[in-house]
């Protein structure tokens, strides 16, 4: 069991009365390094922010377990149901990156009550030959630079752990079949799903599926020039769609 005051969270809490945006990181993510991308969201739409650091990254509590499950992610899913809880928050607007995307997707099909809306960012709802090349890649990058070193200025001692805790269950032979279109079907909410054109982790089939298979409203944004993370590489865009997106949504509620 996770003890969830163990778990590192950073709240902007300015704006009474307003809607959170709970933002989910990748599979090697922490809150720093989302970096001022949380704030400009927050000041554009007056909207309240939560950023965490899941168990075993950035601040958190390490893993506690040695091999990670096939469903890892809906265990993600329901922890953060309930931090939700823990935190005192009834619903919130979600915006998850890569598997945080993927987390976000599950979260609002098995707790719709709990869920405004989503924007997922390079989400994966199956795995592709292109998801476990980009992956391979990794691997490559972590054993021949200085990566093991950058990463762990941001997550310490984790870095091992969480570094094949990806790695190993993405590339192993019982991970193949994943897949949570099932959980897809079931989402009611509205969700903006982003892709940048040059995904080097996953293609725009992704998005497709997703966007033709929610119930509740799905808008595709995918933006030329730009890889995995939009919300870096084109900041812009990706503030401008959120925001108008979050505006439309707190509009109606």
């Amino acid at each position: 069991m996770i003890n969830l005051s163990q778990i590192a969270f950073q709240k902007i809490d300015h704006y009474p009365n307003r809607p959170t945006i709970i933002f989910l990181h990748d599979s090697l993510g922490c809150i720093e390094l989302w970096r001022d991308f949380p704030l400009q969201l927050a000041e554009k739409t007056k909207c309240n922010v939560i950023l965490y650091d899941r168990q075993g990254y950035g601040k958190s509590c390490p893993f506690s377990y040695e091999k990670r499950d096939v469903n890892y992610l809906e265990q993600e899913a329901d922890i953060l149901a309930k931090l939700l809880d823990f935190w005192k928050v009834e619903n919130a607007i979600l915006f998850g990156f890569s598997d945080g995307g993927s987390i976000a997707l599950i979260f609002a099909a098995k707790y719709p009550e709990k869920t405004i809306g989503i924007i997922t960012e390079g989400a994966h709802i199956f795995v592709e030959e292109i998801t476990l090349n980009g992956i391979r890649e990794a691997i490559h990058q972590y054993k021949t630079t200085n990566q093991k070193q950058k990463l762990e200025r941001y997550h310490d001692n984790k870095v091992e752990a969480l570094f094949n805790a990806w790695t190993k269950t993405w590339t192993s032979e019982e991970y193949q079949n994943w897949n949570i279109e099932h959980f897809v079907k079931q989402i009611q909410c509205n969700s903006l799903i982003i892709q940048g054109k040059n995904d080097e982790f996953g293609s725009l089939e992704q998005v497709e599926k997703i966007v033709s298979q929610t119930k509740g409203h799905s808008k595709a944004l995918l933006i030329a020039n730009v890889g995995h993370t939009a919300h870096r590489e084109n900041p812009e865009i990706v503030l401008k769609e959120s925001a108008q997106f979050i505006e439309a949504l707190t509009s109606k509620n």
